[in-house]
């Protein structure tokens, strides 16, 4: 559902809606890393490792 809005939602041809999205993706993607995992990091469990 969400991705068919996209589809609709994006001016152009076919040809330049799978470029729009591609760098949708990237864009999205890159975000992630630049700024959500690093200020979620510290609060998760994966840094408290314990070995008795």
């Amino acid at each position: 559902m969400m991705y068919g809005w996209l589809w609709r939602a994006l001016p152009g041809p076919a040809w330049l809606r799978v470029v729009e999205l591609a760098v949708l993706a990237v864009a999205v993607v890159a975000a992630c890393f630049l700024w959500v995992f690093p200020a979620i990091a510290p609060h998760l469990p994966f840094n408290e490792i314990t070995v008795e």
